[in-house]
């Protein structure tokens, strides 16, 4: 008796050619791994930033004294009351909290933080005006501390006997060592007793000395890292692997094992970037700098709260961009990391 599934033109191909066109509709057009990683990075960025902001918001509503006041010259202005109440009206002060946390959240979607309290200028105006010299800064203490990290590496990890623990106990020192007791020792040793740099300068020679304040404590840091994985790669097969095709033992060390052991201070990298910022407010009151550490401490002096707010979150925002960077190049830097993203698209 002949069935259906004896028949020859009843075959199954046909529905898994139909199956696979549907997946592939399905699927669409294939989004590259590094951008959907680049998108996820801008996401929770935009939501960390907004997080930020938020707090911000309502902390400076928890600072004692009047805003107004503050817009008037301060208490001992004596501004009349009358005066007083025009001005609460026209900043909105009488107004809701949460009508407030609106038109804030509104100004930043445009791009307007509002205006400086005591310089009567657009808060974004001033500190783009600020802004360079402090990234300038951070750029350069930033080099200053990937350059001890891989120097003090290379020198000493892994290395027998006193030279590797002579290392280690310096890198220690240096990553505990305070930033501003450090730049007062500098500026006293170099500008004041030996002369060899200037005291106030803001050209080349002048960053030096706030470079090297900020720098060494975070090449100390980066160096502890990078150590640690350093020794660690240096046992895996992959060195043996290349001595035993005649590689030298130096050679190793900066191509092979390095690349590895540097991973862990790239991805480190960002939140250097954003304490090297945040450390800058100390250094440029010492060096007597330009800078937006400058001004948030001249803001938080006479209550500037929109100024204040602002180099916040521009500092803040550094910080989500340097993230991102630093995610990039770690991927980068590791086949292995790309592998693994395309192998999960």
């Amino acid at each position: 008796m002949a069935t259906a599934a004896a028949d020859p033109s009843v075959s199954d191909p046909p529905a898994a050619d139909s199956s696979a066109a549907q997946s592939s509709v399905r699927s669409g057009p294939r989004v590259p791994p590094v951008l959907r990683r680049l998108a996820a990075q801008v996401g929770s960025s935009l939501l960390l930033l907004w997080a930020v902001a938020t707090i911000v918001f309502f902390l400076q509503h928890l600072v004692p004294g009047d805003p107004a006041l503050a817009i008037l010259g301060g208490a001992s202005a004596n501004p009349p009351e009358a005066t007083v109440q025009a001005v609460r009206e026209q900043y909105g002060f009488d107004d809701p909290l949460l009508v407030q946390y609106a038109a804030f959240l509104g100004g930043l979607v445009q791009l307007d933080l509002g205006e400086s309290y005591t310089m009567k200028e657009p808060v974004l105006d001033v500190i783009g005006a600020q802004i360079l010299p402090t990234l300038q800064l951070t750029a350069a203490a930033l080099v200053v501390a990937w350059v001890l990290a891989l120097a003090s590496t290379l020198i000493t990890a892994g290395r027998p006997g006193a030279i590797g623990r002579i290392g280690s106990a310096l890198e220690v020192v240096l990553a505990a060592l305070p930033p501003f007791w450090l730049g007062v020792l500098l500026l006293v040793v170099f500008a004041v007793v030996l002369g060899w740099l200037p005291v106030v300068d803001g050209g080349p020679l002048g960053m030096i000395l706030p470079s090297l304040t900020l720098g060494i404590p975070l090449g100390g840091f980066l160096a502890q890292v990078t150590r640690d994985e350093f020794e660690a790669a240096q046992r895996q097969p992959f060195v043996l692997s290349a001595l035993s095709r005649g590689a030298g033992p130096g050679d190793v060390r900066w191509r092979h094992v390095l690349r590895h052991a540097a991973l862990p201070g790239i991805a480190l990298s960002g939140w250097g970037l954003g304490s090297l910022i945040s450390g800058a407010v100390v250094v440029e009151v010492i060096f007597s700098r330009q800078g937006i550490g400058q001004v948030l401490v001249a803001a938080v002096t006479a209550q500037d709260l929109p100024l204040v707010v602002g180099v916040t979150l521009v500092v803040a925002l550094v910080y989500v961009v340097a993230n991102v960077l630093t995610d990039l190049a770690y991927v980068a830097v590791d086949p292995r990391l790309r592998s693994s993203i395309g192998a999960t698209s």
